[in-house]
């Protein structure tokens, strides 16, 4: 289980915070959808969960582990992937893949095994042994992704990961999520893709200027609105322009 508990960040002499007093919770075996207008403070909540920033105040646990006073045990048991990938343009992704496993201490029989597999599943097996820096924009957010996967982390965060992923690896990245979660792991992405959102998550969570306004399912969030409210867009346009908290 993930568990954020008031959460509060403000960078530099902004006068309000980018997160702002953020608790929520998400249970294992679930695909959490993050949900926000473009400055509502996702990334900077994502960038808390995976240890980029430090909390201003609050809590981040997950099965426990605190993300700050058990800082390494926590990080072990995540995988990330972020809106930008960077990478050492002049390794091959074979050498990069090598370079994660190194630092997870994958033995070799089981990291050929997951790199083989998550690189076939996500049609990058014949491009292992080039450069980074030959690779487009999706081809670096499927490598991002096969990184993240292969220590088979508890939880998976993920920033926008659809974007740059043409139809075939959407639909493969979508699959490899569900699968991930049903084997009860827990998967938090954040996504401006509300069709997306809508088909794949289990829980959702909607933030504006640094506020959780909703937390829970879409059909939950649907009863809320009351009927004529088919589709998560509309949905979430009504609530982030009322901007009332649930």
């Amino acid at each position: 289980m993930l568990e954020c508990k008031n959460l509060y960040k403000r960078y530099g002499n902004q006068k309000k915070n980018a997160v702002d007093n953020l608790s929520l919770c998400v249970e294992s075996g679930q695909i959490f959808g993050f949900l926000g207008p473009n400055g509502a403070g996702k990334s900077t909540t994502i960038k808390m969960l995976v240890g980029l920033l430090k909390p201003d105040q609050g809590t981040i646990l997950f099965d426990g582990k605190n993300s700050g006073s058990d800082a390494l045990a926590y990080k072990q048991d995540i995988g990330y992937v972020p809106d930008e990938p960077v990478f050492y343009e002049r390794m091959t992704a074979l050498e990069h893949l090598a370079f994660i496993a190194d630092i997870y201490e994958i033995d070799r029989h089981e990291r050929k095994n997951r790199i083989d597999e998550l690189a076939k599943r996500l049609l990058l097996s014949d491009v292992l042994s080039d450069q980074i820096s030959s690779y487009s924009h999706g081809m670096k957010q499927k490598l991002s992704v096969i990184a993240a996967l292969l220590p088979s982390p508890k939880l998976l965060i993920l920033d926008e990961p659809m974007a740059g992923l043409d139809p075939k690896a959407s639909f493969i990245l979508k699959q490899l999520l569900k699968e991930y979660a049903k084997a009860g792991n827990t998967v938090f992405f954040s996504t401006h893709v509300l069709e997306v959102a809508q088909q794949l998550c289990d829980t959702l969570g909607i933030i504006k200027e640094g506020k959780l306004l909703y937390s829970g399912s879409f059909e939950q969030l649907q009863a809320n609105k009351g009927e004529g409210t088919e589709n998560l867009e509309q949905l979430f346009l009504e609530l982030t322009e009322e901007g009332t908290p649930s």
